[in-house]
């Protein structure tokens, strides 16, 4: 059995443009899908937030629309209430990532706001990136990765071919105009390879021991995609 860390978003909220604190926090499906896949494989999965702070969850992500209908969205809410961890997440700041076999970010807007300037949160993507341990980060957890700095001040993620949640997908969501920045322009001004799918499909990225995907549609194929490494 493997232990994996869940690094989630302690945010509930994402401060636009103009100021406006649009409501957020960690997207539903991207936690439920690989928890249910990495505890269904037998392993365990412990949670890890800026300040130890119970997480939120984007109440947007619970909707029926984005869910499949009423019974897929009934399914990630019993999948949330049946991860009794996120109730109980440790302090990231007091976290040694060599504790675990595995990290793994789920998104939601929530990282865009906390994460994107988390030096502990960068610390701990640096060490796991540079362990060969699989690190998996999904649809706008890549925020996080603008946190991570080697000594020199470049980022551990320059070259790495990689994915994340599109300009296209943002401007579809609404959401692209009031932003301060898109995660998709960032991670390529840091160097990134950065690769893009169709909007909304499964869509996955695999370089080294960085797996990345592309939106919520993303999240269990990238577990998935992780176990193989687990096993």
């Amino acid at each position: 059995m493997s232990k994996i860390l869940f690094v989630v978003t302690g945010a509930d909220h994402w401060t636009l443009a103009d100021g406006t604190r649009h409501p957020t926090g960690f997207w539903a499906e991207e936690v439920v899908a690989p928890y249910e896949a990495f505890t269904g494989a037998g392993h365990e999965v412990v949670v890890a937030t800026p300040g130890g702070v119970v997480p939120t969850v984007d109440r947007a992500s619970l909707a029926p629309e984005v869910n499949g209908g009423p019974e897929g969205a009934d399914q990630v809410v019993r999948g949330l209430a049946s991860f009794t961890g996120l109730q109980q997440p440790l302090k990231l700041e007091e976290v040694d990532p060599a504790d675990y076999d595995a990290v793994f970010y789920p998104g939601g807007h929530g990282p865009m706001e906390d994460l994107s300037v988390s030096a502990e949160s960068g610390r701990v993507l640096t060490d796991t990136l540079a362990s060969g341990k699989p690190l998996g980060v999904v649809c706008h957890a890549p925020a996080a990765l603008l946190a991570a700095k080697l000594p020199d001040g470049s980022s551990p993620f320059a070259g790495y071919r990689l994915t994340g949640f599109t300009n296209a997908e943002e401007s579809q969501a609404g959401l692209a105009d009031k932003a301060k920045w898109l995660l998709q322009d960032r991670l390529v001004e840091l160097g990134a390879d950065f690769r893009e799918g169709e909007p909304w499909a499964p869509y996955t990225v695999v370089d080294r021991n960085l797996y990345t995907g592309q939106n919520p549609a993303s999240s269990g194929p990238l577990a998935r995609e992780m176990l193989k490494a687990l096993r």
